[in-house]
């Protein structure tokens, strides 16, 4: 396999899944800032020029980072990130897709509409950017009022994808200055947590 990879969340994800189940593999490195990723040889592989992209020996590509971890997950189904019954699996899938749909999609709407490396693909709105910007801590609110006295992860006693999701989001929103408000405890707690775990330097 050959992980096409880089600067940005999505890649995040997918490393610090790679790096939990303990999975190396080949990189390539796709430099954004110098268009690697519109050049012809990599629209070969993605037709939207994004990253990550997953090549597999047989070069099949599989794209869409939570794509590529559902292909992990199956071939290397140890430590279980997607859920390991038939209940925990349902938890995993409603609290990863709370995480990116609540979480992760505001503040990528505020990387989309106001840095100028996305100008070329979609017509930026800032101040649409400010608007998900404002309603960037009543989404983290809501989080924290969801896992008071809970269990230590989103999903449960067991670290899971939804972690990965909610906490990349985190890590986003801090380098686009829309940081956890400090008085988020619950949320704090938790990201604490994660952030202690060897995968997050992946």
């Amino acid at each position: 396999m050959k992980l096409y990879c880089g600067i940005g969340p999505n890649s995040y994800r997918v490393r610090i899944f790679m790096a939990e189940k303990g999975i190396d593999v080949p990189r390539v490195d796709v430099d954004l800032t110098k268009g690697e990723h519109k050049t012809p040889q990599f629209l070969e592989l993605n037709s939207l020029g994004q990253i990550p992209v997953l090549v597999l020996d047989d070069g099949t590509v599989i794209t869409e980072s939570i794509a590529i971890c559902r292909y992990l997950e199956a071939v290397h189904p140890t430590p279980a990130l997607f859920g390991s019954d038939a209940v925990s699996q349902g938890k995993v899938e409603m609290w990863n897709r709370r995480a990116e749909i609540e979480i992760f999609g505001t503040i990528g709407s505020i990387a989309l509409h106001s840095d100028p490396m996305f100008a070329e693909r979609l017509v930026q709105f800032p101040a649409f950017a400010e608007t998900q910007r404002e309603a960037v801590p009543a989404k983290w609110a809501w989080l924290d009022r969801e896992i008071a006295d809970g269990p230590p992860f989103i999903a449960g006693d067991q670290y899971s994808v939804a972690d990965i999701t909610a906490a990349v989001a985190a890590w986003l929103g801090a380098f686009f200055g829309a940081d956890i408000p400090d008085s988020l405890v619950n949320v704090h707690h938790w990201l604490d947590r994660v952030q202690e775990r060897p995968s997050w330097n992946a």
